[in-house]
């Protein structure tokens, strides 16, 4: 018997079995977002930015970050250090690595020594995700792999100059970070760089109300000064942001 069982499990020479289908990218993840009921929408975006803001305290910070201890990050808190979880587990292609990780203990089970991989990309990706944008969106733990896609004009996302395109709520709007600090519009494409993104949730005479995560430990929202006519920067290219050197804005192609 046990010769007839391998003989059923083992090919025959020459015969080629048939390659089996890669698993769907989104098969880990709930019914609402692998079969969207509604189309990928502006208002489903910002709902679920501002959800999130509110289940982290509802802060506000228009203070340049500042350093935060281990012990006192909102993400190392009970409850919260979870939900960052959650945010890798959604944002990312089922068996991705980076899906496994959260903001306090490593895939396999040891609490990291500062903090784990920054996850604003991922608040980013999940909101996407979960609101709908589909295969139309390059969910990655890296902000610079949709800024580039936004550069190329692919899936859901157009690159746009500060000094010329107002954002719109859901638009988002990204700066360079350490030595990507001086990146400009003019230098995308490139490679790989950090970065940090904000989606939009208010357009206000004078200023924007962005919320991003990881900001402080925490999904925080500030505000951004603008122009008269709803841009960040002046029409010479100046940012009027003291703060943040935002370089770009991503406008989304939402469904409605």
């Amino acid at each position: 018997m046990l010769l007839a069982l391998a003989a059923c499990s083992t090919p025959r020479p020459g015969i080629t079995l048939a390659p089996q289908p890669a698993p769907p990218v989104d098969q880990h993840l709930p019914a609402y977002v692998r079969r969207p009921p509604e189309p990928f929408s502006r208002a489903n975006a910002i709902a679920l930015a501002e959800r999130e803001w509110r289940a982290w305290g509802s802060v506000v910070n228009d203070d340049p970050p500042y350093p935060v201890a281990k012990a006192t990050r909102p993400d190392q808190q009970p409850g919260l250090w979870q939900r960052v979880a959650d945010y890798w587990w959604s944002s990312q292609d089922n068996g991705a690595p980076a899906g496994a990780w959260d903001s306090k203990y490593t895939p396999e089970g040891a609490e990291y020594d500062r903090t784990g991989p920054a996850w604003s990309a991922a608040f980013i990706s999940y909101l996407m995700r979960t609101a709908g944008a589909g295969t139309g969106f390059p969910y990655s733990p890296l902000h610079a792999d949709y800024i580039n896609a936004a550069a190329r004009t692919e899936g859901v996302l157009r690159a746009a100059r500060p000094e010329t395109d107002a954002p719109a709520p859901g638009d988002i709007i990204c700066l360079g970070r350490a030595d990507a600090r001086n990146l400009r519009f003019d230098d995308l494409p490139t490679t790989r760089f950090f970065a940090h993104c904000d989606i939009v949730t208010r357009a206000d005479p004078g200023q924007l109300t962005v919320i991003g995560g990881n900001v402080v430990g925490g999904v925080t929202a500030k505000h951004v000064p603008t122009t008269p006519r709803g841009t960040i920067a002046t029409p010479e290219g100046r940012i009027l942001d003291p703060r943040y050197p935002w370089f770009v804005i991503l406008h989304v192609a939402y469904a409605e």
